[in-house]
């Protein structure tokens, strides 16, 4: 690969991604062999007691190929206004990506932002009269200065087309979770054991490439709404229609890119099981557990989910990691790889295209 530079390499990262940071620095420095310290500034954020906040950079960043690191899924982090706690929510955590690019000031060689969650991701289009948030924030990037916005598993990867004239990456971080799954289950994965399950017809694009590189079959269930009702935001689901191949004692491994509640991939187990299948797998890039983990608990007691893969790409609480159904997969390396070859100018086709290394894997084990 031909290599220039994009300018000297400078990291501002918030206090949302802290947790891991220092794993991307460490092998950013393993990969470049460069006598630094360290690659990473951390963003100094002040908040006022009225609610108000700012940002302030500790060093110069005059000239440099800056990567802003925010994860905006991150609701640990809280402040007190008017002496009430509050937990910082993506719409703070967005504004602060603002700040910083204000405290730039326009001095930088190049702004990059990454966002391994996509911040509003999940209102990505209308179905009536409401905001297009996604886009509007993609669009305020772009006036503000930002040349590229990086993020892992995009709700809707066509969401890009708010910002034709800037760079868009949606990374699915797919080697580094089936080289967890595959060495776990490497003796089930086999087009009469298992089948790769679309929970809805959003994810299917994933499913089709997750069956492909595993020469699984895919499926499909369809949700049926009520679009008269609104409930929690969501038009409620009536029922899951399946679409696919025979599921009797059949192994599932269900992907989509997230875990909110959970209500909708458990009611999806549910309708697995009565369908005769054996046992249930669940990849996800991001899993937040909006409301709680003792759903997913009961289930893996009930021997009805074995697993559930997700990557530490989003903000994970200490004792839900603990979970003995939960495995966490480190995107911390990838990352840096990520990082380090947009700095040097490289293509990240090679990077995001994992398919002849999935194959390879399963070759070996």
């Amino acid at each position: 690969m031909e290599k220039f530079s994009n300018g000297e390499l400078k990291i501002l990262c918030f206090e949302n991604f802290c947790d891991r940071i220092g794993e991307v620095d460490k092998e950013l420095k393993r990969l470049r062999g460069e006598d630094v310290n360290t690659y990473v500034s951390k963003v100094e954020s002040v908040r006022f007691n009225n609610g108000e906040g700012k940002v302030k950079l500790n060093e110069t960043i005059r000239g440099k190929d800056v990567f802003i690191i925010s994860d905006i899924s991150n609701y640990s982090l809280t402040y007190k206004m008017f002496g009430n706690v509050n937990h910082v929510s993506p719409d703070e955590h967005f504004q602060d990506i603002v700040r910083v690019i204000s405290a730039i000031g326009g001095k930088a060689h190049r702004i990059n932002v990454i966002m391994p969650l996509l911040y509003a991701s999940r209102q990505h289009r209308r179905t009536g009269r409401e905001s297009l948030d996604c886009a509007m924030a993609l669009r305020y990037l772009e006036d503000l200065g930002v040349d590229s916005v990086l993020t892992f598993d995009a709700h809707d990867p066509n969401v890009q087309n708010a910002t034709p004239n800037s760079s868009f990456d949606s990374i699915f971080p797919v080697y580094a979770i089936l080289k967890e799954f595959i060495s776990d289950n490497r003796e089930n994965i086999d087009k009469d054991k298992m089948l790769v399950v679309s929970p809805d017809a959003g994810a299917m694009q994933r499913v089709i490439q997750y069956a492909s590189m595993l020469s699984l079959d895919a499926s499909m269930f369809f949700k049926r709404r009520d679009y008269t009702r609104v409930v929690n935001g969501k038009n409620p689901i009536i029922a899951h229609d399946y679409m696919g191949r025979d599921l009797k004692d059949m192994d599932a491994l269900l992907v989509d890119d997230m875990i909110a509640s959970g209500e909708s991939i458990l009611d999806v187990c549910a309708e697995l099981k009565k369908r005769g299948a054996k046992n249930m797998y669940i990849i996800a890039t991001f899993a937040f557990f909006t409301e709680g983990t003792e759903k997913f608990d009961k289930l893996f007691e009930e021997g009805i989910i074995k697993r559930v893969y997700t990557t530490n790409a989003s903000y994970i609480p200490e004792e839900i990691k603990q979970k003995p159904w939960l495995k966490v997969v480190d995107i911390c390396k990838y990352l840096a790889l990520l990082i380090n070859t947009l700095n040097n100018g490289g293509s990240l086709s090679p990077l995001i295209n994992s398919a002849d290394k999935i194959k390879t894997l399963l070759k070996q084990l």
